[in-house]
């Protein structure tokens, strides 16, 4: 039977829908080494939670503001199409990086 390497999580699947994201960040930092995926670029802006995203250790990738823009399906095509990429950086990314993703693919790391 086929078991995919990779699962996905969504935030409101493990956590209620007011938690901070300091906390859930911090609670995933405990667990397995997780891999985040987010359009909430507010987080690699404020120091509180760049402080306990760096602490937990995950790998996190930034969605850029514009894939908010496009229709579900565009996204979701998009997102499968640039999903090797991601794992491949992740896999060799140290503990705690962070990257932002454009909407056309192109994967930079945070300093």
């Amino acid at each position: 039977m086929f078991a995919p390497k990779h699962q996905f999580v969504h935030l409101k699947d493990k956590f209620p829908p007011d938690v901070e994201d300091a906390e859930w960040m911090s609670a995933l930092g405990k667990e397995a080494d997780w891999v985040i995926v987010t359009a909430d670029v507010r987080i690699g802006r404020n120091p509180y939670e760049v402080q306990a995203w760096k602490e937990s250790g995950n790998t996190i990738f930034f969605l850029k503001p514009g894939w908010l823009n496009l229709p579900f399906c565009e996204q979701a095509s998009k997102f499968i199409k640039y999903f090797p990429s991601l794992v491949q950086k992740a896999e060799r990314a140290e503990r705690g990086s962070g990257f932002v993703v454009t909407v056309n693919g192109k994967i930079q790391r945070l300093s």
